[in-house]
């Protein structure tokens, strides 16, 4: 009988590139993760040495000493101090700052110096859904979704911004979508089968958020069954990585060298799940660079000491975000002498960075320590092969945020926003009592009908009356309806008014 030829024969170029990622991970002490490779298909080989590839595994390493470094050290333990006077300003009850800022952020944006940056990785998994949650519909008149919305605001703003100071050339405002593995393909389908909502194709990037392996205690790789390795996102910090990887397997192109092509200075970052986002926020940019910032951050005021929602504060003599649990409760209900609280600004993961500081971030990663997760993660018996499924945390899974970048800037500009006015979250199952899709699409129908009401529109009988994006961004150029009479649920849409049944006709 003819013995059977093995399932994979390297060829010299395998050889050579097989032997150099095992002599990597040698050298790194995560050699075990080979520990099956002989076993496998050639096709499971194939795509187990290509997610070898993608493992920085030196950085790896270096990642988990510096989150046990700082798990076991006493920098918790720091002066937690409210943020300083001199570091926050305030729109609200501020018109002459607020139009002041205006200006200088129009007048960045007119110059084609502004570009956003969307947190886009999650699933509606709690929505009860599998799409992306930025595909989500919190059934608004319109029907339209928070990219829809999103993408409408970054349209309008452009005009505005072109209008304000006569500008010749087009206004141009890059829209960088960072998604994660589950979520790529379904958000490239829906920009395409939305023919990108009217923005330039060329205009919308699509960059993937970056996953870490999952390891043991003692800082081991875990293997997710012998031909793979167990991985999971790196938080929304890992946002700072994705800028410095290639778009594609065969590009040199990044984020990062994409900004600095296109000459784009300022660059606003935020999340998908507020429907109440302020895209490219020209108040906000303006504030910043009036402040000649790198790094700026928008908060809400927090009104009850047990919110669960982490705070901007001084932790020693650094900026931070503290989560609400590592507060004592003498310290989260002390108050200011005007009687409010003295840890008052909420954070929403929204802020402003300089491209600048964008690209030194890469320096300061060795200092930068990521959150320990302990889970129970599923992996393979090194010894059997076997599946282990644990019934006890049994390794951690790595994380960094966005506001991990907060202590090493020494000029953080932090803008208090009205909440009612810029910050509804998405979290919730429906249902819910708060940040759920009813909470969200009555903030924002109430939000616009402030808008109206502001300029004497009497709206009677509940009617729903909703603003869409190319009509008005944030409340400006509404005095067309002044005198209309509204008597039914109704779309506005430019300066027409639409029965939401008709939206079809006008492209959405």
């Amino acid at each position: 009988m003819t013995k059977p030829l093995p399932n994979h024969v390297p060829t010299s170029v395998d050889l050579i590139t097989l032997n150099k990622l095992k002599a990597q991970y040698e050298s790194a002490s995560q050699s075990h993760v080979f520990t099956f490779y002989d076993t496998l298909s050639q096709e499971e080989q194939s795509k187990f040495i290509q997610q070898l590839q993608d493992i920085d595994v030196h950085r790896v390493n270096r990642i988990y000493q510096n989150a046990i470094n700082a798990a076991s050290s006493c920098k918790e333990q720091e002066e937690i101090s409210p943020l300083p006077q001199e570091s926050c300003a305030t729109i609200i009850n501020n018109p002459t700052d607020e139009s002041k800022w205006r200006q200088i952020g129009l007048k960045a944006i007119s110059e084609n110096k502004v570009a956003v940056l969307l947190m886009a990785g999650g699933q509606g998994t709690r929505l009860g859904s599998n799409l992306p949650k930025g595909m989500y519909d919190i059934k608004l008149p319109s029907g339209l979704t928070l990219f829809q919305y999103q993408a409408g605001r970054i349209k309008k703003l452009a005009k505005l911004a072109k209008e304000a100071f006569e500008n010749e050339k087009e206004v141009r405002i890059r829209w960088y979508v960072m998604t994660s593995g589950p979520t790529r393909l379904e958000t490239e389908r829906y920009f395409e089968e939305k023919k990108f909502f009217g923005l330039r194709k060329e205009d919308v990037v699509f960059f993937e958020q970056g996953v870490l392996p999952a390891l043991s205690e003692d800082g081991k790789i875990l293997l997710s069954s012998t031909s793979s390795v167990a991985v999971a996102p790196d938080g929304n910090g890992g946002l700072y990585a994705a800028l410095r990887r290639p778009l594609s397997p065969h590009s040199t192109t990044t984020i990062l060298s994409d900004l600095r092509t296109h000459n784009v200075e300022y660059v606003h970052v935020y999340g998908v799940d507020n429907c109440l986002v302020r895209v490219a926020d020209p108040v906000f940019i303006g504030y910043c660079i009036s402040r000649n910032s790198s790094i700026g951050a928008k908060v809400v005021r927090k009104h009850l000491p047990t919110e669960s929602v982490g705070v901007l504060a001084k932790k020693g003599e650094t900026f931070t975000v503290v989560e609400y649990s590592e507060i004592s409760k003498e310290k989260s209900e002390s108050k200011q002498p005007d009687g409010s609280l003295s840890f008052w600004a909420g954070n929403i993961v929204n802020h402003f960075y300089t491209t600048t500081f964008l690209e030194s971030i890469q320096q300061l990663e060795n200092k930068m320590c990521f959150h320990i997760a302990r889970k129970k993660i599923p992996t393979v018996d090194l010894k059997s092969g076997g599946n282990i499924i644990p019934t006890q945390p049994n390794g951690m899974k790595l994380e960094l945020f966005v506001f991990d970048v907060f202590p090493f800037t020494k000029n953080l500009s932090v803008l208090e926003v009205d909440r009612k006015e810029e910050f509804s979250p998405l979290k919730n199952s429906p249902g819910s009592m708060i940040d759920s899709p009813e909470t969200s699409r009555k903030d924002l129908l109430s939000q616009q009908k402030r808008w109206l009401e502001k300029i004497g529109v009497e709206i009677k009988h509940d009617f729903e009356i909703e603003i869409l994006p190319d009509c008005s961004y944030s409340g400006e150029g509404l005095e067309w309806v002044k005198d209309k009479k509204f008597e039914k649920t109704c779309v506005l849409l430019e300066k027409k008014i639409v029965d939401p049944k008709e939206l079809s006709s006008y492209g959405y």
